[in-house]
């Protein structure tokens, strides 16, 4: 019997639940479940979706915005042995259908409103609000037990197929396995100091793997008390901080960025804030710095890596900022990583390369994409696509993606560097730095800035061009009300690139 060494993802709520099944685990508007209710709703969420017809290794589509029945979804799917496939609730259309299909969902799990979404043939069942929906169903329900029917749990299965955000290209679709997730789990819990007296809220998209897998499922592991938002709303965050109900929060830049410039964030008690996450995009220094100037006991930690493992590969701690506030950090406890040049050579030190990793977080492939999995995992290491520098202490900072990097005459630019300069100017709320096609240049440095008032474009340029080599400073300024980016917070460059070029 496989079961009894299996560790899966839905064990890891079970054994808190046997551990501390009062306690609190999870808050969501006007409900609250305990690590016992929950557990019992997962064991009845997996008899709903079996009697659904479904069997071990089917894909289920889960397609809401975040909510406790969201959890349940996922937990009951991994339960009843079924591969969960969380999809973008922004997507519609031909973009939803290609997950749908590509995927092979024989289901999808579907907010209320946005049901009407789902192409046919696909069958649905609701999440919550409807009397025949997922949540509405459990009452009743008998408490499915894979340990005792047909789908005796392995850790080698797949729990989840995560696509990747498609920022350059169509999504893939990651294939996690259970084992895979839980040794992420232990990664996180150790890398991020998590404790069962931590109150974390989650407030980011839960389809986003960031914070269902850094965050929400090692948070329910060590016996946390948990509450879930629809979204990062600051002011519904802050009220939660000066009640007394949230002490940590994990956002991208882009939403810290917006936290750090609302009104409530001069003047609110947030004293109670004991921990702050970061990730998914690069943290602009000049930003960290002005958090940290406001919130000065706050513990800073950043996280960096990608779908396909997990996601957590580094993790730079709060006593590790002084001095490489840049820098993503080292790689977490089960992973091993490496700095390569375009032949797959590890460089020294201080020198440019593609990471790449080995890890039993890794994903096991991409799902039906057989050649896309041998490129990347070639050579034995997966390869990240993510340019970096590692220092001689073992500390990784992110350059840019390696589709990213701009040739400028000849010379390839970092858009980071040349974006942490403008964010230093007072005008500047947002910027994104993107190489367009050029004659002269082959690609020419572009900036396109949200800006903080009013500004002129030459003053950007004059300001970047005191502070950058002359092949490095941006050769044109475009102003734009926002920056096109995914749920994750990773800002669209493919998308302004098209934009630009176009125009």
């Amino acid at each position: 019997m496989t079961g009894a060494r299996s560790s899966t993802v839905d064990g890891v709520l079970r054994r808190s639940a046997r551990r501390v099944p009062e306690r609190t685990a999870v808050r969501y508007g006007p409900r609250a479940w305990t690590y016992g209710e929950l557990d019992a709703a997962v064991s009845a969420a997996a008899t709903v979706l079996r009697d659904q017809g479904l069997r071990p290794g089917d894909r289920v589509a889960s397609y809401g915005h975040n909510s406790d029945a969201y959890l349940i979804g996922f937990l009951g799917c991994a339960r009843a042995g079924l591969v969960h496939v969380p999809v973008n609730h922004h997507l519609t259309g031909e973009d939803l259908l290609y997950i749908l299909e590509q995927s092979g969902s024989s289901l999808v799990l579907a907010d209320p409103g946005m049901r009407g979404e789902v192409p046919e043939p696909f069958a649905v069942l609701p999440l919550r609000d409807t009397g025949d929906s997922l949540l509405a169903r459990l009452n009743g329900a008998d408490p499915y037990d894979p340990y005792e029917q047909d789908a005796d749990p392995a850790a080698e299965q797949l729990a989840q197929l995560l696509y990747t955000s498609g920022t350059t290209a169509l999504p893939k679709g990651a294939m996690m396995t259970h084992r895979a997730l839980v040794h992420e789990y232990v990664s996180a819990i150790t890398a991020l100091d998590l404790k069962e007296t931590d109150r974390p809220v989650h407030a980011l998209p839960l389809y986003h793997s960031a914070q269902m897998h850094v965050f929400l499922l090692p948070c329910l592991a060590v016996g946390a008390e948990n509450t879930i938002l629809d979204a990062p709303d600051a002011d519904r965050v802050f009220d939660l901080v000066e009640a007394g109900r949230a002490d940590s929060l994990f956002a991208p830049p882009t939403v810290w960025i917006g936290l750090s410039n609302h009104p409530g964030f001069a003047d609110r008690d947030l004293t109670a804030l004991r921990k702050a996450y970061y990730g998914a995009s690069i943290m602009p220094v000049p930003v960290l710095e002005r958090l940290r100037g406001r919130l000065p006991g706050l513990a800073f930690y950043n996280c960096f890596g990608q779908s396909e493992i997990g996601p957590l590969a580094t993790v730079l701690g709060p006593d590790e900022h002084e001095g490489r506030m840049d820098s993503c950090g080292r790689p977490v406890l089960f992973v091993e990583a490496r700095v390569v040049d375009e032949a797959g050579q590890e460089v020294p030190d201080g020198t440019q390369g593609e990471v790449v990793y080995r890890s039993p977080q890794l994903c096991e492939g991409y799902w039906g994409k057989p050649e896309e999995t041998e490129e990347a995992f070639r050579g034995g290491w997966f390869h990240s696509g993510d340019l970096v520098v590692r220092d001689a202490e073992g500390y990784f900072t992110v350059v840019d993606r390696v589709k990213d990097v701009i040739n400028s005459g000849g010379v390839l630019v970092a858009s980071r560097q040349v974006e942490d300069v403008l964010y230093e100017h007072p005008a500047v709320a947002e910027v994104a730095v993107i190489g367009l096609a050029d004659e002269r240049w082959i690609e020419s440095v572009t900036a396109v800035v949200v800006p903080r008032g009013e500004v002129d474009p030459q003053d950007l340029l004059a300001h970047a061009r005191e502070r950058l080599a002359h092949f490095k400073a941006p050769k044109q300024v475009f102003l734009v009300e926002e920056l096109p980016r995914n749920a994750s917070g990773k800002i669209l460059k493919r998308e302004l690139r098209d934009r630009f070029t176009a125009s």
